[in-house]
């Protein structure tokens, strides 16, 4: 095997301060209310949205009517009204600096079978998404942090194979099923 050129770039940044209180609370409610695996994942999205912030911030600097500032500003607010980030009303750069890490974990897809009512709980929408239960569209998404956009968000259903959905029964009912058929005589002789 030959050397691999390909760069690759860290997703999640730790905190500066490892032990401070009120952030450590304000990140272990977020986990447990959001139904998050660990706290790597609030870090990548906090770095996701100081990303986007810096990009504002560098946009709000330059001039109204710079060709940078309209072109790559009304991509930006494209792109976040696209996934749902900001409202169609909010058309002003200000309003990207307004962004918080409530709004991106209620993109989540995991929050959004969770609120549509296909789950009973976060933490069952996330076992829901992981065991392959869930499509959006007709795909089937397996990863709990996918980003649902605003048009695909009413395409969220059970997979089309999902026992919940049309698909096959499960294991276990099949085996319930088979026992009942196989041995509905033993049954009646015990009594």
């Amino acid at each position: 095997m030959g050397k691999d050129y390909r760069n690759y770039s860290k997703v999640s940044r730790t905190p500066r301060r490892p032990f401070e209180k009120e952030r450590l609370d304000r990140e272990l409610k977020i986990v447990g209310e959001y139904g998050l695996r660990n706290k790597r994942e609030i870090w990548r999205i906090e770095l996701t949205l100081a990303k986007i912030r810096k990009a504002a911030r560098e946009l709000l600097q330059l001039e109204e009517k710079d060709p940078r500032r309209i072109f790559e500003g009304a991509a930006l607010l494209r792109r976040l009204k696209r996934f749902g980030l900001l409202d169609e009303d909010q058309n002003r750069l200000d309003f990207v600096l307004g962004l918080t890490l409530e709004k991106f974990l209620d993109r989540r897809l995991q929050t959004k079978v969770f609120k549509s009512g296909l789950a009973k709980s976060m933490h069952h929408a996330r076992v829901l998404v992981k065991q392959r239960h869930i499509r959006v569209g007709r795909r089937i998404v397996d990863v709990p942090s996918f980003l649902v956009r605003v048009d695909s968000e009413k395409h969220i259903d059970y997979s089309l194979t999902s026992p919940f959905g049309q698909g096959r029964p499960g294991r276990v009912k099949r085996k319930r099923e088979r026992a009942g058929q196989g041995g509905g005589d033993d049954d009646d002789e015990d009594i």
